[in-house]
């Protein structure tokens, strides 16, 4: 009999047509047979074998790695240098500085000491960044000293690069001024005694804490309310020299972001700079200004020795109206303007001694009197901060300190009262989207400054 064969097409249609006639029978034919397959999977499985009692073979196999020998004799013959780096003290000679920096080497230290401007690596004071690279029996190949720009005016946002190098004819000397670049970083601290001392545990420049205080002078008076358990964290630029962090302080960049915590108030400050006016200032988060048109003090920080009041006159032995208030400082601190104005005197004048005195505009004037030394000229416009002489002990004082007086058309007023209740400088409506962005972006910063650099709070 011949094989019948049924198209399939036609076992197409009758298995639809079984499906529709029957779904529950042959879906559970179906489940059936899964089970089926997994139980017999499971029957099988452990006939494998274990591979816990599969024999072990240690195979050891030399590999030729073409040209080693060769690569090895050529590190043989490559010189060694060392590199070195070191800070310059004062009373440094060419012969002591070399021997910390690992340097034998009679020829180099006799460059020191003759080449006029190598010698600037030892002259002057210590403090200078220096690195040198030595052969492996110590004769020097280079050496490169780092330190503030020799131009004065340019120490700030320059720094000079000092090369010695050894040539085929001996050493040479060359001198560059680069700038210095700026680097964001965080740091966090606690006051336990001072803010200065708090800035040193946290490893921060000694500037920082003069810009904390000129942030927040509006607000706290760092001469009276300061309490131990306050906190601070900040967001700055450090420059450095050569991707080095410089380590003179008078080059410091700026605070970008700043929060101080004072008795449990917290106090938020952004840096925002108005291109439309040319102008940068702090806002808190929200807009408001932390830059008052007149600062707290005349000094960064200073102690109160005699204020706004009736007091014993040292010199008159009299009683008399003390029209002012006296800061104790140490001759040559910074005096500062502490708002913009033009300058209407800047001279001696009787017991005030050397004295300057600044007009501000609606009538009023701030004065300040003993100086060592005037750094403005009559008629000259000054921005508020900016140095406009020094502590000293001129005309009628017994020893250094600043007189500062604060007079409104005239008539004297508290200097200490008068900041606080002074105007405050305002963002452009235009400016206010691009802070906003700026003000979100510094607020993570400042997390970041608390988690990440070791946010430690009052602990006791």
């Amino acid at each position: 009999m011949q094989p019948r064969f049924i198209p399939l097409q036609h076992w197409l249609d009758w298995a639809q047509s079984a499906v529709r006639r029957h779904p529950r029978r042959i879906a559970g034919a179906v489940v059936l047979g899964l089970g089926g397959f997994a139980v017999t999977a499971f029957g099988i499985a452990p006939l494998a074998p274990d591979a816990a009692t599969l024999p072990k073979r240690l195979v050891v196999e030399s590999l030729d790695i073409p040209g080693l020998a060769q690569q090895l004799d050529a590190l043989a013959q490559h010189p060694l240098q060392l590199d070195r780096h070191d800070t310059t003290r004062a009373g440094d000679t060419a012969d002591s500085l070399l021997r910390r920096l690992g340097v034998v080497d009679p020829l180099a230290a006799s460059h020191l000491r003759q080449d006029r401007d190598a010698r600037r690596v030892i002259d002057g004071q210590g403090g200078k960044m220096v690195q040198a690279r030595t052969d492996a029996d110590g004769s020097l190949r280079t050496l490169v000293a780092r330190f503030p720009a020799l131009d004065a005016q340019r120490a700030k946002s320059h720094f000079t690069r000092l090369t010695v190098s050894r040539g085929d004819t001996g050493f040479r000397t060359q001198l560059e001024t680069v700038p210095l670049v700026p680097q964001t970083r965080l740091g966090s601290g606690t006051i336990r005694s001072s803010l200065w001392a708090a800035t040193d545990d946290a490893q921060l420049p000694d500037a920082i804490a003069g810009q904390l205080i000129e942030i927040f002078s509006g607000d706290v008076d760092f001469h009276r309310e300061l309490r131990r358990g306050d906190t601070f964290s900040v967001v700055f630029e450090a420059l450095t020299a050569d991707d080095q962090p410089i380590t003179w302080n008078d080059a410091t960049g700026r605070i970008l972001a700043a929060e101080f915590v004072n008795h449990g108030r917290q106090l938020q400050a952004v840096w925002f700079h108005d291109a439309s006016k040319g102008k940068g200032a702090y806002f808190a988060p929200d807009g408001k200004s932390r830059q008052r048109t007149f600062l707290a003090s005349p000094l960064a920080f200073s102690r109160v020795t005699s204020g706004f009041a009736q007091r014993f006159h040292p010199i008159l032995q009299s009683w008399r109206a003390h029209n002012g208030v006296d800061y104790g400082a140490p001759t040559g601190t910074p005096v500062r303007a502490v708002g913009d104005g033009v300058v209407e005197l800047a001279g001696r004048q009787s017991g005030y001694g050397n004295v300057v005195q600044l007009q501000h505009g609606n009538g009023r004037s701030t004065l300040y009197a003993h100086l060592s030394r005037v750094d403005v000229r009559l008629g000259q416009r000054v921005e508020q901060g900016q140095s406009v002489g020094a502590v000293g002990a001129t005309g009628w004082a017994t020893g250094p300190h600043l007189h500062f007086e604060f007079r409104v058309n005239g008539q004297f007023q508290d200097p200490l009262t008068l900041a606080r209740a002074s105007d405050t400088v305002r963002i452009d409506g235009n400016a206010k989207p691009r802070f906003e962005a700026l003000a979100q972006m510094a607020l993570k910063q400042l997390d970041a400054a608390e988690s990440m650099v070791g946010f430690r709070g009052n602990t006791e």
